[in-house]
């Protein structure tokens, strides 16, 4: 993500990156611990910023490969989150993220979140269970339905699976504006913990009907795409973070602002923005801490990226 990188350097966010790098002694936070929003099927915490793995962690699996993403789960848990969101249809990522738990023993530590895209029973069956393998766990914290493929199927599987006590949330998600009026239909007549799509200034459709009905059901609300896979860093490319951002919000970054935005919408739950670089996993962190905008605050973001 070079347009991040760029829109980065020299950010007032180094000397409170440096505290999150995980070689580094315990965590210094600059506004104390990062948030928790209760999972509202439950009442269970789970901290608002998590990780990503699409595309990010596709590696071999091997040491020089998997040093960075390795540095990226440190960042993750030295900074007080736990939530790791994964699938089989990333790829190598759900071996990737299994791999690195063990080899740090951090699976304790973690809330791990796959995904089924299959279709028909028995081909949900073989997927769930090599996630499981490829995971190296025995219970898998929230499995939900990817892009809403053969839904009902395979959340009855989940269902069972959750009776069983394998699984322990399941839910549904979708990554496009024109899927969210079918995620509707489905959350109005099938019951899930979760729900996971897309939402960034960049794209506010679930503003209009899904954040609202969320909240309105008690539905936990995962966010992907908050950066747009980059292309809200390019619209800000070469500009300066305003001063009243870090003054008024406590953001020392563009990403940091994008999150705050996102955060700030009670209904989400966790936003979990991919990366394969430890730097921006702290800087993500900080995301969470301070200050978040109000709706006067957002409209202003919004005319930043406008």
């Amino acid at each position: 993500m070079p347009s991040r990188r760029r829109v980065l350097q020299g950010s007032a966010s180094l000397a409170a990156l440096a505290a999150l790098i995980p070689w580094l002694p315990a965590a210094a936070f600059a506004s104390g611990p990062l948030p928790s929003r209760a999972i509202p099927s439950t009442g269970e915490p789970l901290p608002v910023i998590g990780l990503g793995t699409s595309r990010t962690h596709d590696v071999a699996l091997t040491d020089e490969a998997l040093g960075p993403l390795r540095k990226v789960l440190q960042t993750l848990v030295n900074g007080g989150a736990s939530l790791v969101d994964t699938a089989p249809s990333y790829g190598r990522a759900e071996s990737v993220c299994g791999e690195l738990a063990a080899r740090d023993g951090l699976r304790q530590r973690l809330f791990l979140a796959s995904k089924v895209s299959s279709t028909g029973r028995a081909a949900g069956e073989r997927q769930v269970e090599a996630s499981f393998a490829a995971l190296r766990t025995d219970t898998i914290d929230l499995m939900q339905v990817h892009n809403l493929q053969d839904t009902s199927t395979q959340l009855s599987l989940l269902r069972e699976l959750k009776e069983q006590g394998r699984v322990r949330y399941i839910g549904v998600t979708h990554y496009l504006d024109s899927a969210h009026e079918s995620l509707l239909q489905v959350l109005r007549r099938e019951p899930v913990d979760f729900v996971q799509f897309n939402y960034s200034i960049g794209e506010r459709n679930a503003e209009r009907e899904l954040l609202p009905y969320c909240a309105d059901k008690g539905i936990a609300v995962l966010i992907n795409r908050p950066f747009q896979r980059s292309a809200l860093f390019e619209r800000v490319k070469g500009k300066s973070l305003p001063d009243w951002a870090t003054v008024e919000l406590d953001a020392s970054s563009w990403a940091q602002l994008m999150l705050k935005f996102i955060l700030a919408n009670p209904a989400v739950t966790a936003v979990i923005p991919a990366t394969s670089n430890p730097r921006y996993m702290a800087d993500n962190i900080l995301a969470g801490q301070g200050r978040l905008p109000d709706a006067a605050q957002r409209q202003r973001i919004i005319e930043l990226f406008a």
